[in-house]
């Protein structure tokens, strides 16, 4: 599939390098105001789209891929149309697809962005977008802003896709990611020939818009996303699994998971209600310590657990401040009176947090310095 706009320099070249591989071209005219028109009437074998108003890359894409599953088609492949794709790289596609167990895979192809003729600035949004995919989604990749894809229509069509301008190639990328899409890159070559190509990217306004989806991306990740993974991957495992696979073998070492688990029971003790798993998460991979291990460490705090949480929280406040609490044990579950000593209970709850991570950090590092140690003498016979 072919979205273009205005590329009437190198328009003509992309299509006649396509048909070397295949006749099967959807071309999504967005509302073109050159002579497209005119340089598409030869080429009546191909599947014409012609918008009469310029929405955006997105929206032609969107519409190009709704026409493709009408068409019958399983996948299709976008190239761009300003000259920067070479498409001998077509072949590259379809041997990745083949290869590729999973046909839920979207491809993207990673361009060289250190070779000479690269914009310093498209050099630096790439890296910038690779950065806030990887954050979002949990994968690395190389290159997540070329237009040279491959996608898998029947598994797109399943979500629900807003964006209509540039920053639509981020959106579709990283809910196909959340809704369990393979996203991977294989190597492309690219071209920057600034006589021919010529770009639509508007640095501030289209930058703008992406940077508003990321931070909307970034949010919805922290409170839904690695929550839900990590809640179905814990769940799915179960307690004794969980700490058999990630807790006892995992490939980290004991001091990693110890500075983990006492983490997670810090955060997770800390008055911080609402925010425990947000704020653990983002802490892990700020100080790139086991997300697993600190989240479920973490749930010290489940709902079974708060008012003990609470009740120790203000114990340990007044051994802190001399002050005497006012109401027993069943108060805190009945009415909450403990709001009437929240110094106490804030600086108590502070203190237990530091305290707990403490000795659950120290025990968890002796038991898991202890078991490596077991573990290393039984493999070496």
């Amino acid at each position: 599939m072919v979205p273009t706009y205005n590329n009437h320099k190198t328009l003509k070249k992309v299509l006649d390098g396509i048909l070397v591989y295949t006749n099967n071209i959807i071309v999504v005219n967005d509302g073109s105001t050159d002579t497209t028109a005119e340089i598409l009437e030869p080429y009546s074998q191909l599947h014409q789209i012609h918008l009469d108003e310029n929405k955006g890359k997105g929206n032609a894409l969107k519409i190009g891929f709704a026409e493709a599953l009408t068409l019958g088609y399983e996948f299709t492949i976008t190239i761009d149309s300003d000259g920067q794709h070479f498409p001998e790289d077509i072949p590259v596609f379809l041997e990745a697809l083949q290869k590729e167990p999973s046909q839920n895979v979207i491809f993207i192809g990673a361009r060289n962005m250190d070779q000479a003729d690269v914009p310093g600035s498209s050099s630096f949004g790439n890296k910038f977008s690779n950065f806030w995919f990887w954050f979002e989604t949990g994968i690395r990749l190389q290159d997540t802003q070329s237009g040279y894809r491959l996608y898998p229509l029947k598994f797109l069509e399943k979500l629900k896709l807003y964006t209509p301008k540039f920053e639509f190639e981020i959106e579709v990328i990283v809910k196909a990611a959340w809704n369990g899409t393979l996203v991977k890159n294989i190597p492309i070559q690219v071209s920057y020939d600034e006589e021919e190509r010529v770009s639509h990217f508007r640095k501030v306004p289209d930058f703008a818009r992406i940077s508003v989806l990321n931070t909307w991306f970034v949010l919805v990740a922290l409170f839904w996303i690695k929550p839900r993974d990590l809640y179905r991957k814990f769940r799915k495992k179960g307690f004794r699994k969980f700490v058999k696979e990630d807790l006892l073998y995992s490939s980290d070492s004991p001091r990693k998971k110890a500075l983990s688990i006492a983490l997670g029971v810090f955060i997770g003790l800390c008055p911080l209600w609402g925010f425990h798993t947000v704020i653990v998460l983002f802490l892990a991979v700020l100080l790139k310590l086991n997300k697993v291990i600190a989240f479920a460490f973490s749930n010290i705090s489940l709902a079974p657990f708060i008012p003990f949480v609470l009740y120790a929280s203000l114990r340990m406040g007044t051994l802190m401040t001399g002050e005497e609490l006012t109401y027993s044990f069943d108060s805190i579950v009945t009415n909450f009176e403990f709001i009437t000593h929240l110094k106490t209970y804030i600086i108590g709850s502070l203190t237990l947090s530091v305290l707990g991570g403490l000795l659950f950090g120290s025990v968890g590092y002796l038991l898991l310095t202890l078991f490596n140690r077991k573990k290393i003498a039984v493999e070496n016979g």
